[in-house]
C-alpha cells in the first residue's frame, strides 16, 4: 500500500475502475461518466489526484485541483451537489492513515472540500486523521439538500401523502391545460436524450432563467451518462411546442432531479408541476428508485414534493503553523463564496 499523486487523469491506473463502479452506488457524483466530463471544463487546472494504491488497484481517490500555490479545491464544479474521498470498503482506517501521511509529506498547505455532507464517513475520518496530523478544520455551511425515501410505496402512496394543496393543483390545472390547448408529455431516456436536448433548450430559454451558461458541460454529461442508461428527460408539448422540460438521472436506485424549467407564458397552467407529476410516477412505479434527490437548494415547493432536509458543508483543512493574517485571509474568501 503507497500514497501516490497523478497530475493527469490519465495517469490513474486501469484498476481505478473498480473503485468508480463501488463509489457510483452512493451518487453519480462519484462516478467515472462525471468526472471524465468535468476534466473538459478544467482544462487549464492544476490537478492533483491524491491517492492509495497496491498494484494495480486504486483503494482511494481524492480527487483536487490547485487553487493557489500549495491550496487544493475539491475537483468540481457548479453543478457538484456531493463531493466525498472516494474509499474501499476495506481497510479503511489504515488507507486514510496512508493517504492523510502522503499528504503532509507534500507541501499541501490548506485543503477546501465542498459540498460535502456532515455525516459521511469518509469525510470524517479524513478530517480526523488530518487535524491528528497537524491541520485546523472547520466546516461552514453551503445548502440545503432536499430528499424523498421511497420506502417501498407506490406513487398513489406517495401522492397520497403530498399536501392537498399540490394534489388539488395538478388535477385542477391538467383538466384546464388539456380542455383549452391539449398537451402531451414524452419521455426520453437513455440514449434518446441527446438528440432531445434542443427541446429542453428551448423550454429552459423562454424561461424565467438566464441563459444556460453551461452548455458544453450540460452537454457532455448528457451524453455521458446517457451511455449506460442512466438520462431521464421529459418534455411537455402543446401542439409540438415544448413548454417544460426536466432533466433527472436515475443511477443504482436514485433519481437526481437535475434541471428544469418551463415557458414563463405558460405559468397559469403550472406545466412544472404537472411534468413533475409525471417523472416522479415513472422513476416511483418503473424505475423502482428508493431515493430522489432534489440536489440543490430550500425553495419552498421543493418541501411539497420532498420529506427530508440534509445540509452540505464546506470543510476547510488549514496546516497549524500558516500565516495567521493568510489563515484570516483564506477564512474570509471561503466565506465570501458562500450563501448569505
Amino acid at each position: 500500500m503507497k500514497f501516490v499523486c497523478y497530475s493527469n487523469w490519465d495517469q490513474l491506473p486501469k484498476g481505478a475502475d473498480t473503485l468508480f463502479a463501488q463509489c457510483e452506488k452512493q451518487s453519480l457524483f462519484y462516478s467515472r461518466p462525471w468526472f471524465e466530463n468535468l476534466i473538459t471544463t478544467l482544462v487549464d487546472e492544476v490537478m492533483l489526484l491524491a491517492c492509495v494504491v497496491v498494484d494495480n488497484k486504486v483503494l482511494a481517490l481524492l480527487p483536487l485541483i490547485q487553487s493557489t500555490k500549495n491550496n487544493f479545491l475539491s475537483f468540481k464544479h457548479r453543478y457538484t451537489t456531493h463531493f466525498s474521498l472516494l474509499l474501499t470498503e476495506d481497510n479503511q482506517a489504515q488507507i486514510i492513515d496512508c493517504l492523510v501521511q502522503g499528504l503532509t509529506q507534500r507541501p499541501v498547505r490548506s485543503l477546501l472540500l465542498e459540498p460535502v455532507a456532515n455525516d459521511d464517513a469518509a469525510i470524517n475520518r479524513l478530517r480526523t486523521r488530518l487535524e491528528q496530523s497537524g491541520f485546523q478544520c472547520a466546516e461552514y455551511f453551503r445548502f440545503y439538500n432536499w430528499i424523498y425515501r421511497v420506502q417501498g410505496q407506490s406513487f398513489a402512496d406517495y401522492m397520497a401523502a403530498r399536501p392537498a394543496r399540490l394534489r388539488n393543483t395538478i388535477a385542477r390545472k391538467q383538466r384546464k391545460l388539456e380542455r383549452e390547448h391539449g398537451y402531451d408529455i414524452r419521455l426520453y431516456s437513455g440514449e434518446d436524450v441527446p438528440p432531445a436536448m434542443a427541446d429542453y433548450y428551448a423550454a429552459y430559454t423562454a424561461s424565467w432563467k438566464a441563459n444556460e451558461q453551461y452548455v458544453g458541460f450540460l452537454d457532455g454529461i448528457v451524453t455521458n451518462l446517457s451511455c449506460p442508461g442512466w438520462s431521464r428527460l421529459g418534455v411537455l408539448y402543446v401542439r409540438d411546442q415544448p413548454i417544460a422540460a426536466q432533466l433527472w438521472f436515475v443511477a443504482h436506485g436514485k433519481a437526481s432531479i437535475f434541471r428544469l424549467a418551463y415557458d414563463e407564458a405558460w405559468k397559469p397552467y403550472s406545466p412544472g408541476s404537472i411534468l413533475t407529476s409525471y417523472l416522479m410516477e415513472y422513476v416511483i412505479d418503473t424505475d423502482r428508485v428508493e431515493e430522489i434527490d432534489f440536489l440543490t437548494g430550500n425553495d419552498a415547493y421543493k418541501q411539497d414534493w420532498m420529506s427530508d432536509r440534509r445540509e452540505r458543508y464546506a470543510l476547510s483543512c488549514v496546516k497549524n503553523g500558516a500565516a495567521q493574517s493568510w489563515l484570516e485571509k483564506f477564512s474570509r474568501s471561503l466565506k465570501n463564496l458562500l450563501p448569505k
